[in-house]
C-alpha cells in the first residue's frame, strides 16, 4: 500500500474507535468523547497496542504517515488554542477582579507548589524523568505548572454538558479560569526563555506589539467575511513568529488570539468552529500525543507518578480555591464544586506537555505520566461535580417554594 493509503487507514482508525467506545459503552457520564480519543490515542500507541502487536503499528504507522498526522495535529490545535486566547473574558475578570484574582492566584498558585513538591520527589525516586535538553528548574516549574493548569475549552464544554455555562456560577467559573490561562502561557514562555536566543524572543515580543496594532485596526474595519481568513493568516504568523524566536508555536497561537476581540466574530459562529474543530481535526492530535507516550522505564513507575501527580494536582486545587473561599466567604457547597470545575485538565494541559517534551525539557515517560493524570483529573469532574449541582438546585427549589409559601 502506498503512504495515502496508509493513510486514509489511520485516519478510519482515529475516528472509528474512539466514536464506537463511546457510543456503544455510553461512557459519556466519565469519559467525554474528547477524554475517550485520548484514551484510545494511548491504546493505540506505541507502548500498548503497539508493543503487543508490533506489525500492526510499524505497518500502519510509517514514518511517512505519522508526518502527516503531526502537520495536521499541528494546525488542528494552533486553530483550538487561538480559540482559547479568543474566548478569555479578561474585561468581566477585570470588572470582578479583587475576587477573580484571589481565586485565581490561589487556584493555579498552591496546585503549582503542590506539582513542584512531586516533581522535586520523582527526581529524588530515580532518573528517566528529566529530559536530555531539561534543567531541574524547568523539570520542576513545567511539572508544577501541569499540576495547576485548568482547560478552558474543556471547561466550557463539561460546563455547557452541566447546564451551567450561562448561569451565575458558570460565568463565575469562566472568569477565574480565564486568568489562569493567562499565567499558564506566562509561565510556559518563562520555562521556555532561551538566553542563546533571547535577543531574538525580545525581538518578537516587541514587534507584536505595534503589528497587534495594525491587525487590530485591520479587523475593526473589515467585515467578519473576511475576518476569518485574516485570523487564519495572522494565527500562522504569529506562530511561525513564536517559533522561530524560541518561544514555541503554540505561544505564538496563543497570543494570536488574545489580541484577537470575541466581539468580532459571532458567538454561535465560533462555537461551532470549536466544535467542527474538536470534531474534524483534534482527534488527530489526540492520537499524535498517544503516539508520543513511553513505558521503557516500567509500566508500574510511570503509574505510581502518575498517581502521585494526580494526588498533587487535585488536593493542591481544592485546597487553593479553599483558602479562597474562605477569604471571600463563599457556601461550603461553592468551594467544592469550583474546585472541582477548575480541575478539569485534558486539552491545554496536553497541549503544555506537548511543548515540554518537543524541546525536551521532560522525557516521554515524564509525559505518559502527566497524560494519564490529565486523563483521570478530567474523567473525574463530571462525577463529582453533577451531584453536587443537582443537590445545589434542589436546595434553591426548597427555598424558593418556602418564600412563595411564606408569602401567600
Amino acid at each position: 500500500m502506498n503512504s495515502a493509503e496508509l493513510f486514509l487507514i489511520a485516519m478510519v482508525i482515529i475516528f472509528a474507535v474512539p466514536y464506537l467506545i463511546w457510543r456503544l459503552g455510553r461512557t459519556d457520564y466519565y469519559a467525554p468523547l474528547v477524554v475517550v480519543q485520548i484514551l484510545t490515542g494511548i491504546l493505540l500507541g506505541p507502548g500498548i497496542l503497539g508493543a503487543a502487536y508490533p506489525a500492526y503499528y510499524q505497518t500502519i504507522f510509517t514514518p511517512s504517515v505519522v508526518t502527516a498526522l503531526n502537520g495536521v495535529a499541528w494546525w488542528a490545535v494552533m486553530i483550538f488554542v487561538w480559540i482559547a486566547g479568543i474566548e478569555l473574558d479578561l474585561k468581566a475578570a477585570w470588572a470582578q477582579r479583587k475576587e477573580c484574582g484571589t481565586t485565581a492566584a490561589l487556584a493555579l498558585g498552591v496546585p503549582l507548589l503542590f506539582g513542584c513538591a512531586a516533581a522535586v520527589g520523582l527526581l529524588a525516586w530515580r532518573d528517566g524523568w528529566l529530559g536530555t535538553q531539561g534543567t531541574n528548574t524547568q523539570f520542576v516549574l513545567g511539572v508544577g505548572m501541569a499540576c495547576a493548569v485548568t482547560a478552558l475549552p474543556i471547561l466550557i464544554l463539561l460546563l455547557e454538558k452541566l447546564g451551567v455555562l450561562r448561569e451565575p456560577l458558570g460565568k463565575r467559573v469562566l472568569r477565574y479560569a480565564s486568568l489562569d490561562d493567562v499565567m499558564i502561557w506566562g509561565v510556559l514562555a518563562l520555562i521556555l526563555l532561551d538566553f542563546d536566543r533571547v535577543g531574538k524572543q525580545a525581538i518578537f515580543l516587541a514587534l507584536l506589539v505595534p503589528v497587534s496594532i495594525g491587525y487590530r485596526k485591520l479587523m475593526r474595519r473589515i467585515p467578519e467575511s473576511d475576518r476569518w481568513y485574516v485570523g487564519m493568516v495572522w494565527l500562522a504568523l504569529c506562530a511561525y513568529g513564536a517559533d522561530f524566536s524560541g518561544l514555541h508555536f503554540m505561544v505564538g497561537a496563543f497570543l494570536a488570539g488574545v489580541v484577537t476581540d470575541s466581539e468580532w466574530f459571532n458567538q454561535e459562529h465560533m462555537d461551532l468552529l470549536r466544535r467542527h474543530v474538536l470534531l474534524t481535526v483534534m482527534p488527530v492530535f489526540f492520537l499524535s500525543t498517544g503516539l508520543r507516550t513511553n513505558w521503557s522505564i516500567g509500566g508500574a513507575s510511570v503509574f505510581i507518578a502518575a498517581a502521585v501527580l494526580l494526588v498533587a494536582s487535585v488536593a493542591g486545587k481544592l485546597a487553593g480555591v479553599g483558602i479562597a473561599g474562605k477569604m471571600l466567604g463563599w457556601a461550603r457547597g461553592d468551594i467544592w464544586i469550583v474546585g472541582w470545575l477548575l480541575q478539569t485538565k485534558a486539552l491545554i494541559m496536553i497541549i503544555f506537555v506537548n511543548v515540554l517534551l518537543d524541546r525536551h525539557l521532560i522525557s516521554s515517560e515524564t509525559f505518559t505520566a502527566l497524560l494519564l493524570m490529565a486523563v483521570a483529573s478530567t474523567m473525574l469532574t463530571v462525577p463529582m461535580v453533577a451531584p453536587r449541582l443537582a443537590h445545589r438546585k434542589l436546595a434553591d427549589q426548597t427555598i424558593g417554594c418556602a418564600e412563595g409559601t411564606s408569602a401567600s
